[in-house]
């Protein structure tokens, strides 16, 4: 991890396209503004650790889901042959 110290009004620069900025410091709160393209996602870090969760558990639903019908659909092979 890079830790760089920054004063208020400057800020600084992430590749060629976004900018972080120290806007305002009120005691141990820090505000910053963040200067980036539409399609780069920026979120609070606890939001998107909460996206990945979410998302992650919708896919493990999928995943049973799909499991359930290939596992229907192969029960009903096995009683067509007469398994």
């Amino acid at each position: 991890m890079l830790v760089l110290t920054r004063k208020l009004g400057e800020s600084i620069v992430i590749g060629d396209s976004i900018r972080v900025t120290v806007v305002e410091i009120h005691g141990k709160q820090v505000r910053l503004g963040i200067e980036a393209p539409k399609e780069v996602a920026v979120h609070r870090g606890e939001v998107y650790e909460r996206i990945v969760e979410e998302n992650r558990q919708a896919a493990d639903s999928a995943d049973r889901s799909r499991l359930g019908d290939f596992s229907q659909a192969m029960a009903a092979k096995l009683r067509r042959n007469g398994a």
